[in-house]
């Protein structure tokens, strides 16, 4: 540190004026003196000095009140107070109050300037301290500011990219939804069968309490899952009697094909599970894998009812004439427990007059 300045305090001009002489001779600081502590705080706050060495208990103001105040004004401020002697309890006060160290009059000029030198020293630690720790504060403001910008930029992306992927997969829904309803198209009398097996099969899934998560997986495996019979041909679609043993055979695949197709859409998995199994029978004779009962998903079993009755009460070419929904529903009840699920035959005669 060069040139310190020193705020020497003493209402003995004398002695004053001796130890700034001293000070200034001897080890060329810069030094102004006082002979009251009023003016010597007005003077500290005016200017900045590096040390203050200050006489205790002079007769024109409080010194304790003089001290805090140079502490309130510049907490680093070096004080060394000369005192009268030295004990205990008045040195434990007056390091309360801030006082770095003390020395004894008269003063040893030797050890004053080892406490001015130490004093300084740590007087620039402190400032090197308090400037690294604002640095480090200011870096860490900084880094939190650019914290923030990322986590918005990467809130915005997760958006941007969470809309990218329901967009493409709402466009992959509706491209297959459109193949499936060109299916049922194919032939006149299946024409809205996949719509009309979703909302039978809703109307049951409510009922039975499902949530709307898997109520809507539901309605998406009901509008795909005649999506198999795509590789079947017109002629056994549309054959108006009854179907041979080959034939009967190629119809029973449509339910594996169907789940191969979406295979590589990863986001329909559950969708494809409830299309694979929705011809399975409770009792284990439906296909593709003869699963029965509860390894039968819920949804499958729905949806297995929701086609039959369906069915059952819509013009085929098998057959032209539909049945009664009385008929139907006590085709139901007779293949409770074999073909359907109990439960939700049970369910289905619930509802059977909303639908």
């Amino acid at each position: 540190m060069n040139n310190p300045k020193i705020l020497l305090v003493n209402d003995d001009e004398t002695a004053a004026r001796y130890i700034r002489e001293r000070l200034i001779l001897n080890y060329g600081y810069v030094v102004l003196f006082e002979l009251s502590l009023n003016a010597a705080l007005d003077s500290f706050k005016r200017d900045s000095f590096d040390v203050v060495i200050v006489k205790y208990n002079m007769q024109d103001a409080d010194s304790n009140e003089f001290l805090k105040s140079l502490k309130e004004h510049d907490a680093d401020c070096i004080i060394i107070a000369i005192v009268e002697k030295i004990d205990s309890l008045g040195m434990k006060e007056l390091s309360q109050l801030g006082v770095y160290d003390f020395i004894a009059q008269p003063v040893n000029f030797e050890k004053l300037f080892f406490l001015i030198q130490r004093g300084l020293e740590l007087k620039t630690l402190m400032f090197d301290n308090r400037k690294l720790s604002q640095g480090l504060k200011e870096q860490n403001q900084s880094l939190q500011k650019q914290n923030t910008l990322l986590a918005r930029r990467i809130e915005e992306s997760t958006k941007n990219l969470s809309r990218l992927y329901e967009d493409l997969r709402n466009t992959y829904m509706r491209t297959i939804k459109s193949l499936a309803q060109a299916i049922d198209a194919r032939d006149h009398y299946t024409h809205s069968h996949s719509e009309n097996v979703a909302n039978i099969a809703e109307v049951i899934a409510k009922e039975m309490g499902l949530s709307v998560k898997e109520i809507e997986l539901v309605r998406d495996a009901c509008a795909l899952h005649d999506l198999g019979k795509i590789g079947i041909e017109d002629k056994i679609l549309s054959k108006p009697s009854k179907l041979d043993p080959e034939e009967w055979e190629y119809i029973k695949k449509h339910p594996e094909i169907g789940a191969k197709i979406l295979e590589p859409l990863t986001f329909l998995n559950d969708v494809i599970d409830l299309v694979r199994q929705h011809h399975e029978h409770y009792d284990g004779s439906g296909y593709p894998d003869g699963r029965k009962g509860e390894e039968i998903l819920l949804g499958a079993r729905i949806i297995l009812l929701a086609d039959a009755y369906e069915a059952m009460t819509s013009a085929r070419a098998y057959r032209k004439v539909p049945l009664t929904k009385e008929a139907a529903v006590e085709e139901i009840k007779k293949y409770s427990g074999t073909q359907f699920d109990p439960l939700v035959v049970e369910v289905f005669l619930r509802v059977i007059d909303k639908l």
